[in-house]
C-alpha cells in the first residue's frame, strides 16, 4: 500500500479528521447499499474512522483513502453480523452469500464513484425520528462527528447521546426505512426536514445554548459543509442555496463577536473590518442567484435580511426599514416566534424605539410571546433594550436580570447582567 509522507503533528492530525469527515457519506453508503442494515453499517464505519484516525496519523494516509475505509469497515460489518444473535439471522444468512465473508483477510466491496450523501441525509431524517435524533445521526452519518463531539455540542454525556443515537437506529430499522428512496413525493418533504436539521445545527454552534463557549466554531463550519454539499446535490433548489448564503453571511460576523477579554460584543458595536469579506462575498452572489428565481422560501428571506446587514457600513446607515419589510415577508411565511420578535427589533430601529415596544406587547398578547420557548431569554432582553432607549433605565434593568436569568449561556449572562448594571 502506498502512502504519503506524515506532516506534523496537529496538522496531520486535522487533515485525517477532516478527510474522514468528507468520506463518511461515500463510505457508509457502501455498506447500507450492500446490507440494508443502518444501525450495523453505521456502527462498523465508525469503528473503521477510528481504526484510520490511529493508523493513518503515524503512516500517512493511503493513496485511495475511500477503498481502504470500505475495506475495514466491510471486514467489521461482517463480523458484526457474524456475532448477531438468531433472531438477525437473515443478515447473517446475507452476509454468508458473499464469498468474501468467509476471507476478511480478503479485499471488501471496491469503491463505487458515486455519493450517496443526499439518500444518507434523507435517510437520517426520517419522520419517525425526533428532530434530535435526526440532529445527531447526521451528524453522526454524513459529518462524520463522533458521539462525544456531538454529545458535547448539545451539554450531554457521551453515554446519554450515545443511547440516543442508538434508540434512533433502532427505530429506524423497526420502521423498515430503506437506503434507497424512490418516492419522489416523499423524497422532497424529507429535504425540508434535512435543511431544518442543517439550520438547527448551525444556530446551536453560532450561539450554544449552554456552557462556558459563546459559539462553537466546529459546529458552525460542519452545518456551512454539509450545506454546500446538499447545493451540490440538488443545484436547482434555491432554498438550499438561501441556506447556505444564510450561513456564510452570519459566520462572517464570528471573528467581531467578542472583544479581547472574551465577552459579548453586539452587532450595533462591532467592528465591521474584522468580518468575514469572503464568505460576505459568496453568500451575496448565492443569494442574488437564488432570488432571481420564481419562488421565494424562509432561508433565502432570511439570507437576504443577512445580506442588507453585510453590506452596510455600520447601524446608522443599515436599511432598516427593507428589513423590517422581510421579517414581514417572512413573518406570513414562518409564524414563528423568533421571526416576530425579530421584526420587533427591526421595526424599532426603522421606526424608533416606542414602536418598537408597542408592537412586542401587541405580539406578545397575541402570540404569547414571553412564553415560547424558542426566545424564551430573547424577549425580555429586546424589551430591556428598548426601554433603556425610551429612558425607563429601572424596568430595563429588571428586564436584563430576567434575561439573564432565563439563558444557559454564560457568555450571554455577563453581557446581560453589564447591562443591568450600567449607570
Amino acid at each position: 500500500m502506498g502512502t504519503t509522507m506524515p506532516s506534523s503533528g496537529d496538522e496531520n492530525r486535522t487533515n485525517v479528521e477532516h478527510l474522514l469527515r468528507g468520506e463518511a457519506p461515500q463510505v457508509l453508503g457502501a455498506l447500507v447499499r450492500r446490507f440494508g442494515r443502518f444501525d450495523v453499517a453505521e456502527d462498523a464505519v465508525q469503528e473503521a474512522f477510528l481504526a484510520a484516525s490511529r493508523q493513518w496519523r503515524d503512516d500517512g494516509t493511503p493513496d485511495d483513502p475511500r477503498a481502504w475505509l470500505i475495506r475495514v469497515a466491510y471486514r467489521r460489518m461482517i463480523d458484526r453480523l457474524r456475532s448477531e444473535q438468531a433472531e438477525r439471522r437473515r443478515q447473517l444468512t446475507v452476509a454468508h452469500t458473499d464469498p468474501r465473508s468467509y476471507a476478511p483477510e480478503r479485499p471488501g466491496p471496491a469503491a463505487i464513484e458515486r455519493d450517496d450523501s443526499l439518500n444518507l441525509f434523507l435517510l437520517c431524517c426520517h419522520p419517525v425520528l425526533s428532530v434530535a435524533s435526526q440532529i445527531a445521526l447526521t451528524l453522526r452519518a454524513v459529518g462524520g462527528l463522533r458521539t462525544v463531539e456531538i454529545a458535547h455540542a448539545y451539554g450531554v454525556t457521551e453515554q446519554t447521546m450515545g443511547t440516543r443515537i442508538s434508540r434512533a437506529k433502532q427505530q429506524l430499522k423497526r420502521s423498515g426505512a430503506r437506503f434507497e428512496l424512490t418516492d419522489a413525493d416523499d423524497a422532497r418533504r424529507r429535504v425540508d426536514t434535512v435543511m431544518r436539521v442543517l439550520y438547527l445545527v448551525f444556530n446551536e454552534g453560532y450561539t450554544t445554548s449552554a456552557g462556558n463557549e459563546l459559539s462553537r466554531a466546529d459546529l458552525t463550519l460542519e452545518a456551512i459543509r454539509l450545506s454546500r454539499m446538499l447545493c451540490e446535490l440538488m443545484p436547482q433548489s434555491s432554498e438550499a442555496q438561501g441556506l447556505l448564503a444564510l450561513m456564510l453571511l452570519t459566520e462572517a460576523r464570528r471573528p467581531a463577536r467578542m472583544d479581547v477579554d472574551h465577552e459579548l460584543v453586539p452587532m450595533s458595536d462591532q467592528d465591521r473590518g474584522r468580518w468575514d469579506r469572503d464568505m460576505i462575498a459568496e453568500g451575496v452572489t448565492l443569494i442574488e442567484a437564488a432570488w432571481r428565481r420564481d419562488q421565494v422560501g424562509g432561508y433565502q428571506l432570511q439570507a437576504a435580511i443577512a445580506a442588507v446587514h453585510a453590506e452596510a457600513t455600520g447601524t446608522e446607515d443599515t436599511d432598516w426599514p427593507q428589513i423590517a419589510a422581510l421579517y414581514l415577508w417572512l413573518e406570513r411565511l414562518e409564524p414563528t416566534a423568533p421571526v416576530r420578535l425579530s421584526r420587533v427589533v427591526a421595526v424599532a430601529h426603522a421606526y424608533g424605539p416606542q414602536r418598537g415596544l408597542a408592537l412586542l406587547d401587541e405580539l406578545d398578547r397575541a402570540h404569547g410571546l414571553s412564553e415560547s420557548p424558542l426566545v424564551t431569554g430573547r424577549v425580555p432582553a429586546v424589551r430591556a433594550h428598548l426601554l433603556d432607549l425610551v429612558g425607563e433605565r429601572a424596568r430595563a434593568r429588571d428586564e436584563y436580570l430576567s434575561a439573564a436569568e432565563r439563558t444557559g449561556n454564560t457568555v450571554e449572562q455577563r453581557y446581560l447582567r453589564r447591562r443591568a448594571e450600567q449607570d
